[in-house]
């Protein structure tokens, strides 16, 4: 049994924020290079070189990538092997946020009571954990802060299951078309396919995580993943909505098996700031 104290938690997660609202992975920014090089559109173009340039001040001047700093979401694995020392696990995710956040001097976004007075918590907590035990005595940390206007465009769908590929990708294609440039895009898009409801929607928002273009190990899904893509990207939406050929970056689908009376199909959008940082302690 290894031991982790809360003060490393606290520290990680406060660093991991901050660098991840200010750094984009280098994943992302190869594929906007890329998707410059292969734009059409003279305003496309020029709206992925201002996105080019917005990354290359933030990262020099230490200045948040955007605005909106997001909510704090935090994936966790937790090898079973670990015991956590000094206090509670969650706790110490929460102190790292409210750290981080006020430290990095990164916009507070939560409101309580979310339906009704909407009153900021001052801190930009609670985060959104979500846990999996796995096997080893490590800690994986990852910290993904989701911007609203993105987010706002996730969706959720059960479909009749003899509907298959044809229907999960008009599906999406009407979903890129009604959001328009809402999600901010070049987009990553997220699909989660499978499991229960709130499992299918896991799926979507882990699909983020992926390395921007890395295809599904599964050949089959990797060319539904391709078959969207391209869809998506005859929409002619563009970058930020200015028109184009490159709406999305990248499709990165999840799959879990269903039920056999159900096809649950769940879309998350990441905006062209697709931020995310890790560690392992």
């Amino acid at each position: 049994m290894r031991s982790i104290h809360c003060h490393r938690i606290i520290n990680t997660v406060s660093a991991l924020f901050q660098d991840a609202c200010i750094d984009l992975p280098e994943d992302v920014t190869a594929a906007l290079k890329k998707a410059r090089k292969t734009e059409r559109s003279l305003l496309g173009r020029q709206v992925l070189n201002t996105i080019l340039k917005n990354i290359e001040i933030a990262s020099v001047n230490r200045v948040p990538l955007c605005q909106d700093t997001g909510t704090a979401v935090v994936f966790l694995e937790l090898g079973q092997e670990v015991h956590i020392t000094g206090g509670d696990l969650y706790e110490a995710i929460n102190e790292g946020v409210r750290k981080g956040y006020e430290q990095g001097f990164l916009r507070k976004s939560i409101t309580s009571q979310p339906f009704s007075a909407r009153k900021n918590t001052g801190d930009n907590t609670p985060a959104v954990i979500h846990t999996e035990i796995v096997k080893g005595d490590g800690l994986k940390i990852c910290a993904l802060p989701k911007g609203g206007g993105a987010e706002n465009c996730s969706r959720l769908v059960v479909l009749p299951p003899a509907k298959g590929p044809k229907a999960i990708n008009e599906y999406v294609i009407n979903l890129i078309d009604e959001c328009g440039c809402n999600a901010c895009p070049p987009l990553i898009i997220g699909i989660g396919i499978g499991g229960t409801t709130e499992k299918t929607m896991l799926l979507a928002k882990k699909a983020l995580l992926r390395p921007v273009g890395n295809p599904n190990a599964d050949k089959e899904v990797a060319s539904l993943e391709k078959l969207i893509l391209n869809e998506v990207n005859k929409s002619g939406i563009g970058p930020m909505g200015y028109g184009g050929r490159v709406t999305a970056l990248a499709v990165h689908i999840e799959t879990f098996p269903a039920h056999i009376a159900s096809l649950p199909i769940a879309v998350n959008l990441q905006c062209w700031c697709s931020r995310h940082k890790e560690a392992t302690l």
